[in-house]
């Protein structure tokens, strides 16, 4: 079963054990990918056919941070911004989020549902996409008295979420579109991960139903790190 829900970052925080905390080196591209995948000096990964281009970026807080509206950092729903836990220096991760880039000068429309999406680990676990219902929903536990500065910030987070999230519109001929696909963070025993794209329409018939699809997996694997802070943390073998 997926996991859809997510454990709060803070209080994971508390329950260290006696040979420190869990952190992770940031998602980069495995050496094998599928055939047609190509990875970038950035991180990415693009799958090419002719001339229609799929590109799958894992983004880092501090990637987000900087995308952030404004200056306030709490009001970016994909990070914590700057805040940290009492005795701590450093911010833990909220979600997990790639960037999904879509270049469409192949086909006469292009579909992607962006709730197709799912993560598989190499240890088994899997993690669905999440809607922008459940992330409203987080956001709205949040909002405590649902007026003044809450409100403001619920409202600058939820806006954000419609902007940059990937709409699963039909990326039309001559045209591209990009935005964020959201999952739970990762478990701390995960190591190497597919993300999986799955019905990616690429015809459709007369009567607008699909005839043609694809289905793809993009590789991503981090190194797992212990210790008492990121500075400090030696992998684990």
């Amino acid at each position: 079963m997926y996991k859809r829900l997510w454990a709060w970052p803070f209080l994971l925080i508390l329950l260290a054990g006696a040979c420190g905390r869990y952190f992770h080196t940031p998602l980069q591209p495995a050496s094998r990918q599928a055939e047609g995948m190509t990875v970038n000096d950035d991180g990415s990964i693009t799958y090419a056919l002719d001339r229609l281009s799929i590109e799958l970026k894992p983004m880092t807080d501090a990637e987000l941070n900087r995308l952030a509206p404004g200056p306030d950092l709490s009001n970016n729903p994909y990070t914590f911004g700057d805040w940290t836990a009492p005795g701590d220096e450093w911010t833990p991760p909220r979600f997990t989020v790639f960037r999904l880039k879509v270049n469409n000068y192949q086909f006469p429309k292009v579909k992607i549902d962006p709730l197709s999406a799912h993560i598989t680990a190499a240890n088994t676990r899997e993690y669905a996409a999440l809607s922008y219902a459940e992330l409203y929903q987080y956001f709205r536990s949040f909002w405590l008295g649902r007026t003044g500065q809450g409100r403001k910030t619920f409202q600058a987070r939820t806006d954000a979420l419609k902007r940059t999230m990937y709409s699963g519109a039909l990326v039309f001929s001559g045209n591209e579109e990009q935005g964020y696909l959201v999952f739970p963070v990762l478990d701390d025993d995960v190591r190497a991960i597919q993300v999986h794209i799955e019905n990616i329409v690429l015809r459709f018939d007369y009567a607008d139903d699909p005839v043609e699809a694809i289905d793809l997996s993009f590789s991503f694997q981090r190194d797992t790190l212990q210790g008492y802070d990121p500075s400090a943390a030696a992998r684990i073998n």
